[in-house]
């Protein structure tokens, strides 16, 4: 192994830059070489929108499969790990909810989120932390995936790299970064960027604080040439054998975070203040989500249908209407529309205004419709929504796609009705799921 220090001054503290130089083996990775496990469209995720943050319902298996797949590819592809100081900090943090909603991967890594799931009825197939992610990827071919070391406390990704590399496992660390303590600017220079990138590294793992991890990633998020970027939070410390992390039947029981209290004890004030917004989230949002469902089984069962249709208007924006059920049964009739609507332009209106009900499942698919006309540098509206659904949606936590551009929408809509109306009505212009 050769050893190679860098040491550059700043204004604001002294970095230290490691470039390792592995023999670990790596294939030469290939635009073109793509797996079906890593979509290429963000509609077909199966993506719930839970209390204002998307999660995917995937498990650990999928996670890694997909990051497989990521990591032959060049393109950007951000993982965030939601916990539930995540959810917690996405209540009243718009940018850090942005770095979640613009993500191209979010397996749950937090317990009570996983139990707000099940409460809710949605099919999370259990908690993938980020740890788990970085200790499952060391099971494959040796030297297979090169990682880079970003943040931490000071010569803890150091540490780090040299146990990874005096492993036999498939990570190998190809470099670290100590990028001291400053804000997100002064480590976002062209310096340590470059530094970051010359590593020849597939896979960037950062370790800054969840806010400033994720707005790391996000700023530099088409600077950084390393494929697959992720934020996971203590796992260079537990790689580092600077902390010690729970036994795997505390971790199942949903106790880790008293084991990290017996480790970190400053972290009992966060887990307190989350603690007290979970219960409030709980009481005022989760469980009346979580009784609809129940009330409806009391009722008289009805069928489930959607029809969608799109119009094109004068100034080729076209506007997508929903009518009837937007539920998770549903979802697959209204892709195809939506994803039409995604080729054609840059922005996209959905009318509501027929919608009778909307659930997590939906509102997922809808948030990656949100992601893909965003990454298109355009802009989507959400128009003439019912007070029930405005209720709905604001209480699943995306009271915030209601809000933007809702006087444009409304007056756009109107004349489109107006214009259209005989072509709406053609069954031609509709799909109905049963």
């Amino acid at each position: 192994m050769i050893l190679l220090d860098r040491r550059c001054s700043l204004s604001f503290c002294r970095k230290h830059i490691q470039l390792i130089e592995s023999s670990g083996l790596q294939a030469e990775p290939s635009s073109s070489e793509q797996d079906g496990s890593v979509s290429l469209d963000d509609l077909d995720r199966e993506v719930y929108g839970i209390l204002g943050i998307p999660i995917d319902a995937v498990g650990l298996e999928e996670v890694v499969r997909r990051i497989g797949s990521a990591l032959r590819s060049d393109e950007p592809y951000l993982i965030s790990t939601p916990n539930l100081n995540f959810l917690v900090t996405a209540q009243t943090d718009a940018a850090f909810r942005e770095s979640l909603l613009m993500s191209d991967l979010c397996p749950v890594d937090g317990v009570p989120i996983v139990w707000i799931s099940r409460l809710m009825g949605i099919p999370i197939k259990g908690r993938v932390a980020g740890s788990d992610i970085f200790d499952r990827l060391k099971s494959g071919p040796q030297g297979s995936v090169k990682v880079f070391l970003f943040g931490g406390p000071q010569g803890v990704a150091e540490t780090a790299g040299r146990v990874l590399n005096g492993q036999s496992s498939a990570v190998s660390c190809v470099g670290s970064l100590f990028p001291g303590f400053g804000s997100v600017e002064e480590m976002s220079s062209d310096e340590i960027i470059e530094a970051v990138n010359a590593s020849g590294a597939r896979f960037l793992v950062a370790s800054l604080g969840a806010q400033k991890g994720q707005s790391w990633l996000r700023t530099n998020h088409h600077r950084l040439r390393i494929p697959v970027r992720s934020h996971l939070g203590a796992a260079i410390n537990f790689q580092a054998g600077l902390l010690k992390r729970a036994p795997l039947i505390v971790r199942k029981s949903g106790f880790e975070w008293l084991w990290r209290i017996k480790e970190e004890p400053y972290l009992w004030r966060r887990y307190l203040h989350d603690g007290s917004v979970l219960l409030r989230l709980m009481l005022s949002r989760a469980l009346p989500l979580a009784l609809a469902p129940m009330l409806r089984r009391f009722g008289a069962k009805e069928q489930r249908r959607l029809s969608v249709s799109m119009c094109p208007t004068s100034d080729r924006a076209p506007t997508i209407l929903l009518a009837g059920d937007g539920v998770a049964e549903t979802v697959g009739e209204a892709v195809p529309s939506l994803r039409e609507g995604i080729r054609q332009a840059t922005e996209l209106t959905i009318d509501l205004a027929q919608l009778k009900s909307i659930d997590a499942r939906f509102l997922g698919l809808l948030l990656m419709v949100r992601k893909s006309i965003l990454q298109k540098g355009g802009r989507l509206v959400f128009a003439n929504s019912s007070r029930r659904i405005q209720r709905a949606v604001r209480l699943h936590g995306f009271g915030f796609l209601l809000d933007s551009d809702a006087h444009h929408a409304v007056a756009k809509t109107r004349v489109l009705r107006r214009e259209d109306d005989e072509q709406v009505a053609s069954p031609a212009n509709f799909q109905v799921s049963r």
